[in-house]
């Protein structure tokens, strides 16, 4: 038997160093994990899934933004403006207000919040918000003056006439702020 496992171990070397051989295909392995590489920051892809119009997907990055810093003003307001763009209103208010009660908002929050009430058919509270961001932003904001404008038009002219009835559009604007357009 000595023979046999000599011939044995002979074939097995032969057969193993045959696969080493430059006529072998080549395997190709997934990249390696690199432990100590740095993670793209989840506001960073979120901001630009939103610029690529992959609105479920900036929601998803900002929310992994929010499980490592916390959920902060600025991560709050980035899912409340995904979640317009997804047409979800009732979790982009609830977003958007938490910003808004904690008294750190900035006008695009406001004027977001603004765009959802008006959406939602609130427009005496959206022409109070509209006021609260145009009045923060100075006056500088086109956009935001827009709003107003439009917010205080339709309560003056609250009158129900199936006549007048318009179609309103929101249209993105910069980095997360919204303006409404009437549809001709």
């Amino acid at each position: 038997m000595t023979i046999a496992r000599a011939v044995r171990a002979a074939l097995l070397a032969l057969v193993l160093a045959a696969c080493g051989t430059a006529d072998a295909p080549e395997r190709t392995f997934a990249p390696a994990l690199d432990p100590a590489g740095d993670a793209v920051d989840g506001m960073v892809v979120g901001h630009r899934l939103m610029r690529a119009g992959e609105y479920d997907l900036a929601l998803d990055a900002f929310r992994r933004a929010g499980a490592e810093r916390g959920l902060t003003p600025e991560v709050l307001s980035a899912m409340g403006t995904a979640n317009i763009a997804l047409g979800r209103l009732n979790q982009a208010e609830t977003l958007l207000r938490r910003v808004t009660d904690r008294g750190e908002a900035w006008p695009e929050v406001w004027n977001n919040l603004g765009v959802v009430l008006m959406e939602r058919g609130e427009t005496a509270e959206a022409a109070q918000v509209f006021r609260r961001a145009y009045a923060l932003d100075d006056g500088e904001s086109d956009a935001i003056r827009d709003n107003l404008r439009l917010a205080l038009e339709k309560v003056e002219n609250s009158t129900y006439d199936p006549g007048q009835e318009q179609d309103y559009k929101l249209v993105r604007r910069g980095s997360g702020s919204y303006l409404i357009r009437r549809v001709p």
